[in-house]
């Protein structure tokens, strides 16, 4: 009896950045969910970043390199679980619009100098004219 072997499940978020797009395990709307989670979690690190500054600098506060590795790691740590928990709702939004490719059939935009003149794009009758006896 031949027993094929046991593929263990890939985890996409166990995967570095820069490993996820040469990864065949993966489908391609695996990495892309992936990649926008990171993405996400990256836009977040930078929000959370920005919060931490204080606006009055204190003698109190710890300045030390130590105390900014461990506000970086935490920092990190958050942004990812938030990431992970999908609630903040950017990583579906991204992951939603590289899912769906753009139309190549869709019209394109009149031009700003055909308006200016008086001609409107969906209109098919023309504007009336002024006649001076």
């Amino acid at each position: 009896m031949d027993l094929a072997p046991l593929q263990r499940k890939v985890n996409a978020a166990e995967i570095a950045p820069e490993q996820l797009a040469g990864n065949s395990s993966l489908t391609k709307r695996e990495k892309i969910a992936e990649a926008s989670r990171q993405f996400e979690a990256v836009l977040l690190r930078q929000i959370l970043e920005g919060g931490q500054k204080t606006v009055i600098k204190s003698k109190y506060g710890d300045t030390s390199a130590s105390a900014a590795i461990y506000r970086d790691q935490i920092t990190t740590q958050l942004a990812d679980s938030i990431s992970k928990a999908g609630t903040f709702g950017f990583a579906q939004t991204f992951e939603k619009q590289l899912n769906h490719p753009a139309e190549t059939n869709t019209p394109s935009p009149a031009p700003l100098n055909s308006l200016a003149a008086g001609t409107h794009p969906h209109r098919t009758s023309a504007r009336p004219t002024s006649k001076t006896p």
